[in-house]
């Protein structure tokens, strides 16, 4: 699932090839998830789009938006497998084209376009934005379009460790840990609180910050609450800067080895010889070093404990245990309701064979969601 460094990542190409151009064509297949669950039409979206001036484009946490010469603007999410393709560029991390044929890099518009746009000029940009799963939303926003992060979605959200430097200081995370009374890792997790924080962001920065995920965010400590702060700058800022291409991420990071679980391209141990660790917190698999990230104070009850070569949780979206409460789903988690669980597993298995390229652009690794019981 596309994070915080993801969309700053398409955020960077939009600004260097679509800004300050106007759009000539546009076109939009009429999706009843991407468009029509955020209150809008295909058409409606390609409406707004054609013939307007792209003024600007702009990020928060994990949404994205470009503001256009008139509003309706669109604010966009990646959900888990949306992306922004840009003609002849190569917008997503090296993995996602190695896995291409050279014929599949040429065709045009991409697979599982949802909208695309064609610029006036020579030579023309087009753009599409693309999503196999369907979680992805897009929606117009009318606004100024110096107001738009003064408007739903982005309003209820909170502020971005690396944009809103202001606002995301040590104090402001240390009284959104103070007045709740969940695991660290599921405070992290709520995009209300930060925004553009996802699961492995979340582990990677507890993990520098030697916090252990299950302990309750209000029995933490004024040293642990400044280091938590600093790492998640440092992680969030680190990651931005190196536009989510993973290859450039520092060898000592978690991320570099938590996935698998101890399968085939995953380790049970870092480089160090701290053995991994799997637990669920907050409904999410966590990856954590035990030997590092020692509990130091009240802890979640009932949080399981998973065996090594249980399957990770990044793509098709968490299984809920047959024990676990059912939580609220975020934009980032809604789905049209499950099917049965053979269904839906035979289903999993298909759409990963067939949809490689359209899984997790940042980090170019194939990951499943079965957790166990």
């Amino acid at each position: 699932m596309p994070e915080i460094a993801e969309v700053a990542r398409i955020v960077h190409f939009l600004r260097l090839h679509l800004v300050g151009k106007k759009i000539a064509n546009a076109s939009a297949i009429d999706d009843g998830n991407v468009f029509g669950k955020v209150g809008t039409t295909g058409a409606a979206v390609e409406a707004a789009l054609k013939g307007r001036k792209v003024v600007s484009a702009g990020n928060q946490g994990k949404y994205f938006w470009i503001t256009l010469d008139k509003p309706p603007h669109l604010v966009m999410h990646f959900g888990m497998t949306g992306w922004v393709h840009i003609k002849g560029e190569k917008t997503a991390y090296a993995n996602y084209y190695k896995k291409m044929k050279d014929s599949e890099l040429e065709n045009w518009p991409p697979k599982f376009w949802k909208f695309q746009i064609t610029t006036e000029g020579k030579p023309a940009v087009e753009v599409a934005f693309t999503d196999a799963r369907r979680f992805g939303r897009v929606r117009l926003v009318e606004c100024p379009g110096d107001d738009i992060r003064k408007h739903s979605p982005l309003m209820e959200n909170g502020p971005d460790p690396v944009i809103d430097t202001d606002a995301f200081t040590e104090e402001y995370l240390r009284s959104k840990m103070k007045a709740r009374h969940v695991p660290i890792k599921a405070l992290l997790l709520d995009q209300t609180v930060i925004s553009g924080i996802g699961n492995w962001v979340a582990d990677e920065t507890l993990y520098q910050a030697k916090l252990h995920p299950e302990q309750y965010c209000d029995d933490f400590g004024d040293k642990e609450i400044a280091k938590l702060y600093e790492t998640i700058r440092y992680v969030c800022q680190t990651a931005v800067d190196k536009l989510g291409d993973s290859d450039e991420f520092p060898e000592h990071w978690l991320f570099n080895h938590r996935w698998g679980k101890g399968d085939k391209g995953g380790s049970d141990k870092l480089p160090n010889g701290e053995k991994l660790a799997f637990i669920t917190v907050g409904g999410r698999t966590s990856c954590y070093a035990p030997g590092v990230q020692k509990k130091t104070g009240q802890v979640v009850q009932g949080a399981k404990s998973e065996p090594i070569k249980a399957e990770p949780d990044e793509v098709a979206g968490v299984k809920k245990s047959r024990k676990q409460k059912a939580t609220p789903k975020t934009e980032d988690e809604e789905a049209e309701g499950p099917p049965a669980k053979k269904k839906r597993m035979r289903q999993v298995k298909e759409e990963e064979k067939e949809l490689v390229p359209e899984v997790d652009v940042s980090a170019g690794r194939r990951r499943s969601t079965r957790l166990r019981k």
